[in-house]
Parts: C-alpha cells; structure tokens; sequence
C-alpha cells in the first residue's frame, strides 16, 4: 500500500468525511482511469503549467493535473471535501486549496449540500428546481444549506496568475462562475446537465463573447471527444439542444485558438 492509498483509506474511515466515501472509493484506486484522464487532459496541460479545478470536490482531477506536472489551484465549498483534499495534497506544494464556491462576484453565498450525494451539491437553486420531478432525479434532496466564501475566477487569476486550463464543474451554476470571468484563457471545460441546457447555452454565449472560437465535448465521464475536429459554438449550442435526455451530462471543452482534436 503507498502513502496516498493509506491516506485515501483512513479517509474512508473518518467521520469527518464518511459522506464523501462513495466518491473516493469510485474516484481513487483505478489506474486504468487515471492513465485515460492523464492521456485526455495532456492535449491542455503541461508541465509547468498553472490549472484552476473549479469544484474540485475529492480531487480526482486534481490528481491527474499533478501527474502532468501543472500547478494546482482547487476550488471546493463543501467542508467534506475540503477536508479530503487537505488530507490527501497535505504534502504536495503545488497544490492550493480554496475553500470558496465560485462565482459572479465575491463575497458570501448560500449553498446547498446533499448530503446523500455530495458530488451534486450546487449553489443553484434553479438547478434544484429543474431537478424536481425530473426522470432520474426526483429522489434527489438537499437537505442542508452552508453559508460560504464566493470568489470570482478574475479574483483567483489575481491571486495565483493566469491559468493554462480551468475545468469547472458545479451542478448549474457554471454561467455564474463564468460571469465572473472577464478575459479569454488558452483553454476551459465546463459541465452541462440535460436538465440545465439552458445554463450551457448561455455559457456558449459568454464564452464566445470572450473570444473562444472552438468547442468540443465529451459525454457523461467519458475521455474522449464526440467531434473529430473543434466546431463553433451554434453548432456546439444545437447539439447539446438534441441530445436526449438520457444523456444527462457531460462536459463542454473550449479552446480560444482551434487545434486538432485528438
């Protein structure tokens, strides 16, 4: 057993972090998945390079981003998580922990955890009501509510400097996080639920009004593009409208310049 799979275990073990157990049992310990991650996300991260990881959550992503020798800033509101990234990147000076949600304007927000399912916690209260009887989420509660620190990604560039790539993922309040963006960047991701597409299209618009030319996207976890080439953002914008809802998620990649998708 190596250092970090101790930890991850005594972690499993903590009742600090019992209801983040789930995630890091399913996001931990599979080296096939870590070698298809680190071969996906290579295409945007170097070595040396600066990353934002915009709901971090347990840090699986931020794993993968240390492999390929960037630097880290991890950006997670939830105190489960924050406690589990501290754990786990306790020895591991390229990586910074923010405990924030991210937004359209600093200051304090109210979020909302679920606790059942933490990985679906989302300081979006539309999120919630698009998740109300919906096919597959009715079940779904958040049954607590934490006041939080709100930072801006203009805030963390300030802070930390301008990042290669930010991936952000935070269940509905994406065009939020990127309201409080005001200059293009190398490269993005952002997470869109067929139950919120309309939060992706407003996050195609403020992104093409940034400057991002080229889009892709990959389905549910999957490490590998729909679309052989980079498209535009209406073409992007009319796909993500089609898709069933069945589809239920995935992530949007955004480049400012279009390279070849590989």
């Amino acid at each position: 057993m190596d250092a970090r799979t101790g930890v991850i275990e005594a972690l499993k073990a903590d009742p600090a972090t019992v209801s983040v157990r789930r995630s890091l049992e399913v996001y931990y310990g599979d080296p096939a998945r870590e070698a298809a991650m680190d071969a996906f996300y290579a295409r945007f991260v170097q070595p040396g390079d600066l990353v934002f990881d915009v709901g971090a959550h347990v840090g699986d992503r931020v794993g993968s981003f240390r492999r390929l020798g960037a630097r880290v800033v991890a950006v997670e509101p939830q105190p489960p998580c924050v406690r589990a990234l501290h754990t786990i990147y306790a020895a591991d000076p390229g990586v910074t922990v923010v405990e924030a949600v991210c937004g359209a304007r600093g200051g304090r927000v109210a979020f909302n955890v679920n606790t059942a399912n933490p990985t679906i916690s989302t300081a979006s209260p539309q999120f919630i009501a698009a998740a109300g009887g919906a096919a597959g989420w009715a079940h779904e509660r958040w049954d607590e509510r934490i006041d939080v620190a709100s930072v801006t990604l203009d805030g963390l560039i300030a802070a930390h400097g301008v990042p290669a790539f930010v991936k952000i993922d935070v269940e509905g309040f994406e065009d939020a996080v990127l309201s409080g963006l005001t200059r293009p960047l190398a490269a993005l991701s952002f997470e869109f639920t067929t139950i919120g597409r309309e939060v992706a299209q407003r996050c195609l618009g403020r992104l093409t009004a940034l400057g991002f030319h080229a889009f892709n996207v990959a389905l549910g976890d999957a490490m590998g593009f729909v679309f052989p080439q980079w498209t535009s953002a209406s073409r992007m914008g009319a796909h993500l409208r089609s898709l069933p809802h069945e589809a239920n998620s995935g992530d949007v990649y955004c480049r400012s310049r279009p390279q070849p998708a590989r």
